[in-house]
């Protein structure tokens, strides 16, 4: 007889689906209470505003995974060591931890890397519900501004960031990976404000002058994000010991080259060896030097936006100011405090409130100059 070929075995990830669909019973039944009576407009807006909630919370927990070196606590995906949870490998982890007690695994990080999956995997189920409904409510004939195909897209979305999940795990922490699964997290949190805008539609009218500032800050935005991404996943955030100065120089000795070798593994050049020191400074330098544009820029929209006198435009231009304060003192803090993790966490916060804070004016101006603006209608209106 022939030896049975070996099966794949899906049970663990079954348990962990399982138990995903238990922890959204959570806020979707928090959801149904509050919005059974409403409308379908009225429920699909609710439901989006806390995803879009759950999803800046997954956005700033990923931050915190990674900020606490948890992001291999468990070497595996999706479980931990084949389990739903580091209960089930208690006996895995614990040999991880005997042997190398320094290392990537023990049960702290273990809980956290978990627990950030716990919550992607629930923004995931929250999200599959949001299509479905909208799907249903189609075909029931309910006239909703979103076409059924934006959350549909969106869950699509969620999907692939679950493999920029995987593989982040799979290819050990690869930078570009990593970078990219946090683009991916706001991508995600715009969508959602996009949806949202349309279902509570309350529109800002705003000068071409304004939006052409809105449009600058927010691509100035996104490069700073990116540059800082790319800071926390090669941990060059201490390349520079000191400021104004780096290391005791105005122009310190940098390898832009090398440390902006994209397809390359964690700690490792092009070559294959060790990125070298001045890859990192580099790395780091890229980052507080555009910093100076994209808080530039920010401040100036601000500044614009409070001239209006209108009083929604004095609201979010309080609040792109504070936040870009925020981010300014966190980041030096990161710096002159030896990265505390407190203040690193805010850094990463605050970027993605400015990025929901930004998506909302811009939408919101959008659908002031397009009266009929949905997301389904997005081309059109192009």
């Amino acid at each position: 007889m022939t030896p049975a070929a070996n099966l794949v075995d899906f049970a663990p990830t079954l348990r962990l689906a399982l138990l995903a669909a238990v922890v959204a019973m959570l806020p979707l039944t928090w959801w149904w209470l509050r919005a059974r009576g409403a409308d379908p407009r009225a429920r699909a807006a609710a439901l989006t505003a806390l995803t879009m909630f759950l999803t800046f919370d997954l956005v700033v927990f990923g931050s915190f995974t990674r900020l606490t070196d948890s992001g291999l606590g468990c070497p595996d995906w999706p479980g931990c060591y084949g389990q739903a949870s580091p209960i089930g490998a208690a006996s895995e982890i614990r040999a991880a931890e005997t042997a190398l007690p320094s290392g990537p695994v023990t049960f702290a990080k273990a809980w956290i890397e978990m627990i950030h999956r716990y919550l992607a995997m629930t923004v995931g189920v929250l999200i599959l519900v949001m299509a479905v409904a909208a799907w249903l409510d189609r075909r029931r004939g309910a006239a909703l501004p979103v076409s059924p195909w934006w959350p549909t897209a969106t869950l699509v979305w969620v999907l692939i960031q679950g493999l920029f999940g995987k593989y982040t795990v799979t290819l050990k922490l690869y930078p570009a990976v990593v970078t990219l699964h946090l683009l991916g997290g706001l991508l995600l949190l715009v969508l959602l404000v996009a949806q949202h805008v349309s279902l509570s539609p309350r529109p800002v009218v705003l000068a071409p002058s304004l939006r052409r500032w809105l449009a600058l800050a927010a691509f100035l935005l996104f490069v700073q994000i990116t540059l800082g991404g790319w800071v926390s996943t090669n941990y060059a955030v201490l390349a520079c010991s000191d400021f104004p100065l780096c290391n005791g120089a105005w122009w310190p000795k940098m390898d832009f080259s090398a440390g902006f070798s994209v397809l390359r593994p964690l700690g490792q050049g092009a070559d294959g060896g060790f990125l070298t020191f001045e890859a990192l400074v580099s790395i780091h330098m890229a980052h507080r030097l555009f910093a100076v544009a994209a808080v530039a820029a920010l401040l100036a929209l601000a500044g614009a936006l409070w001239r209006t006198g209108a009083p929604v435009g004095r609201r979010f231009a309080s609040g792109i100011a504070a936040l870009t304060a925020l981010q300014v003192a966190t980041g030096l803090s990161n710096i002159v405090l030896d990265w505390p993790i407190g203040a690193a966490l805010l850094h990463s916060a605050g970027a993605a409130a400015l990025v929901l804070l930004l998506a909302l004016l811009w939408m919101r101006a959008r659908q002031a100059r397009y009266p009929a603006f949905s997301p389904g209608s997005l081309a059109a209106a192009a």
